[in-house]
């Protein structure tokens, strides 16, 4: 069984004031440090990413022996849109099949996580064609990891809780509320509705989901040009094609510059190595198309989904992030893509 410990911390202290705290909390969690003093831990920032804040602590176990874990905070009210149980359950399986780190503890608002030396991708990095195929052979093992509980797709019960959520809520601040009260809630539950029933003519495969694949979950040691996938809090099983659509939108980077999702013959090259990984060239041309339309419908799925996360964001999460702003652009996206995915899908259908 894993340790636990009831502490929480405070993410928003700096780095000096979270050190004692990180400390007590490993002093409670592991027994071997126990005795050890403050000053044998030293912590570094490795990312903030919107919702987490992700540390590197190195411990002074003896004179020559150092230790080194990641710390995972929780960004705080992420249990408005993470299901912390669900991921939880899920990261032994997911570790066991050689994904992410080594879950080490869990306390109030984090986990203790073995430590991966890697860097982090940025949007760019994912592009690249022999990154874009490792990535593609690394999902397709990521897919048939078995994850003990409901093999219900989580998805369209994920984006109602979200719905449920944005469309009830209210700003304090006179400009963000001005915002929200130009959002059409009825108009968006329409345009799910429809997404609903166009993909659910796809025999879209289930599988264990990352759902969150964007360049700060994936990390490479360069020198062993190895890939790790990382973090999977919105994890679920769920329709394939809505994690690579998904990951393709992430191409984008948050400045949600859509000149850079994948054209097709770069969506083809991912398409190749997920669908065949040992031998890329060997796909037919109906599988690349079947995968092409159901990846480029559930795309637009993903922007309507991130877009009602983005408002649920604005109101609880205290990082100063514009996501009202990240709502308009991934719905006006979604709007610019709509008609032409749909005809595409359509067209599909017909044959």
């Amino acid at each position: 069984s894993i340790p636990s410990s009831d502490r929480t911390v405070d993410h928003s202290l700096p780095l000096p004031d979270l050190k004692p705290r990180i400390a007590e909390v490993c002093r409670d969690l592991f027994n071997k440090w126990r005795n050890l003093d403050d000053s044998d831990f030293s912590l570094e920032t490795v990312s903030g990413g919107i919702t987490n804040l992700l540390l590197k602590v190195s411990i002074r176990e003896k004179q020559d022996s150092t230790a080194v874990i990641t710390v995972r905070l929780f960004g705080p009210n992420t249990e408005y849109v993470v299901n912390r149980e669900r991921e939880l359950q899920a990261i032994p399986y997911l570790s066991a099949a050689g994904f992410g780190a080594v879950l080490l503890g869990v306390f109030g608002n984090g986990m203790v996580q073995s430590f991966i030396d890697a860097r982090t991708l940025t949007p760019s990095d994912m592009r690249s064609p022999k990154l874009a195929a490792q990535i593609a052979k690394h999902l397709r093992r990521f897919h048939s990891v078995q994850v003990p509980g409901s093999k219900e797709p989580q998805l369209w019960n994920d984006i109602s809780k979200f719905f449920g959520r944005a469309s009830t809520l209210k700003f304090d601040d006179a400009e963000k509320q001005k915002t929200l009260e130009s959002i059409s809630f009825t108009e968006i539950d329409q345009e799910i509705d429809q997404l609903k029933q166009l993909t659910s003519r796809f025999d879209a495969p289930v599988v264990y989901a990352h759902n969150d694949l964007l360049s700060g979950n994936l990390m490479l040691n360069d020198d062993e040009e190895k890939l790790y996938l990382i973090d999977f809090e919105y994890g679920s099983y769920n329709y394939r094609g809505f994690d690579i659509g998904n990951h393709f939108c992430e191409y984008a980077g948050y400045e949600c510059d859509y000149g850079l999702y994948p054209n097709e013959d770069e969506q083809y090259l991912f398409f190749r190595n997920y669908l065949n990984p040992d031998n890329p060239t060997q796909v037919s041309d109906s599988e690349l198309e079947a995968l092409h339309v159901e990846t480029n419908t559930f795309m637009l799925v993903a922007h309507l989904y991130w877009a009602l996360w983005a408002v649920i964001q604005a109101k609880v999460s205290p990082i100063d992030f514009d996501y009202l702003g990240y709502f308009i652009l991934r719905y006006n996206e979604y709007k610019r893509r709509k008609a032409q995915c749909f005809s595409s899908a359509q067209v599909y259908f017909s044959k």
